[in-house]
């Protein structure tokens, strides 16, 4: 299924009874919905549980539109997307769970329409990060820097190993991204869950992040880093817990 979104074709499903609370899942950077959710059970796990799951590939992303331009990718307009398929899906409130980028935009949604969100369920996010690894993460995406960030070659390799991804729409949303307007942690009133691996190296921090809150937890999965967190059990066991 697709809508427009001001001009963006968004792709997005529908799982679950109709009856469920709905609960929107945003996946992470260089991901899509089904490669975020799907095989690491989330899906099924929350389906399950008798939940509305309603998901979408975010632009740039997946069965989605990638334009190419940055201010295609500012946090405000990502968030739009979400709340015009709501809007058309007619649901007036939902949970959210998001996983890194999905994450950081979950708290924008808190932050910005806390008429339209219950609890939030946020993993893979921390303190770390900005506009100087944003634009090395750039280059390398658009083959204008070779191996030699660490953090930058670990997003480029998983971006491309996906050969549907668009590195240069991607590129564009690292740096829309970190261009948004910085999140005011004062505005987030919501019950927030936040989720981290012990070993993740692409999100540290996320511990004294929750403490900047004023109703925030904080989970940390041992052993996990940032690419196996997501698929932990102790993840999806903490989140079920939290939004019941």
């Amino acid at each position: 299924m697709r809508f427009d979104s001001d001009g963006i074709s968004i792709a997005y499903d529908l799982l679950g009874p109709d009856d469920g609370i709905p609960t929107i899942l945003l996946h992470g950077f260089a991901s899509d919905f089904r490669l975020n959710w799907e095989g690491s059970r989330w899906i099924e796990t929350l389906v399950k549980a008798g939940r509305l799951v309603v998901g979408l590939d975010q632009r740039g992303h997946g069965r989605s539109d990638k334009p190419h331009e940055v201010e295609a990718y500012l946090e405000d307009r990502m968030v739009e997307d979400v709340v015009r398929l709501l809007d058309g899906l007619q649901i007036g409130e939902a949970d959210l769970l998001g996983y890194s980028m999905g994450g950081r935009l979950s708290l924008r949604m808190a932050a910005t329409l806390p008429d339209r969100i219950g609890k939030v369920v946020v993993g893979g996010v921390g303190l770390s990060g900005g506009v100087s690894s944003a634009e090395a993460i750039a280059a390398r995406l658009r083959g204008e820097s070779g191996p030699g960030d660490l953090v930058a070659d670990t997003f480029y390799q998983f971006a491309a190993a996906r050969p549907t991804n668009d590195l240069e729409a991607l590129a564009a949303c690292i740096l829309g991204l970190a261009r948004s307007e910085p999140l005011d942690p004062g505005r987030v009133r919501k019950p927030l869950l936040i989720v981290n691996g012990e070993r993740d190296e692409l999100a540290p921090g996320g511990a004294e992040l929750a403490q900047r809150f004023a109703e925030a937890r904080f989970v940390e999965l041992s052993g996990r880093d940032h690419m196996s967190a997501v698929t932990d059990r102790r993840f999806k066991d903490a989140a079920l817990a939290f939004f019941a």
